[in-house]
């Protein structure tokens, strides 16, 4: 694209400030938009299982934990929701779902955290206009003080 007929130079500088900054834009939002489009659509079932992949991290015992979550507690309720579909209702609804049906509330805290990591992933790659867990209040798993009898006892 050529342009001429600038009054001054500072008009020319300008228009060329207006070009730089349209093109450096350009493959950004075009990537977020591919993202958004990829992993919007996809069900939270098969984002889960891709976020879980990238869990290198992870001893054997905390896989087996994470998989028992997973299967127990989230991907039946969640499991088929589009991931672009969530917000803070979405998480408020899972959570009073499990209350619903009896789950203790150290299985809640930990699928609640669980559902949080996945959803932040989500919001990290700009899914998201909001976080869909701000502002839910967590359950609160406040366990007994543990006594161990004595050799007497």
């Amino acid at each position: 694209m050529e342009e001429s007929g600038f009054a001054t130079q500072d008009a020319a500088i300008e228009r060329l400030t207006e070009i730089y900054k349209a093109k450096k834009a350009v493959p950004r939002g075009q990537a977020k938009a591919e993202r958004i489009a990829r992993y919007g659509a996809m069900r939270f079932e098969e984002y889960a299982c891709e976020w879980k992949a990238g869990q290198r991290d992870l001893g054997p015992a905390s896989v087996v934990h994470l998989d028992s979550l997973l299967n127990i507690h989230l991907l039946p309720l969640l499991g088929s929701r589009r991931m672009n579909s969530f917000d803070h209702k979405v998480v408020e609804g899972f959570l009073q779902t499990m209350e619903r049906n009896g789950i203790g509330l150290a299985a809640q805290a930990n699928a609640f955290d669980k559902l949080k990591a996945i959803l932040l992933d989500a919001n990290r790659l700009g899914l998201f206009d909001d976080n869909p867990v701000a502002g839910v209040k967590p359950p609160q798993y406040d366990p007994k003080r543990v006594v161990i009898p004595s050799a007497e006892q």
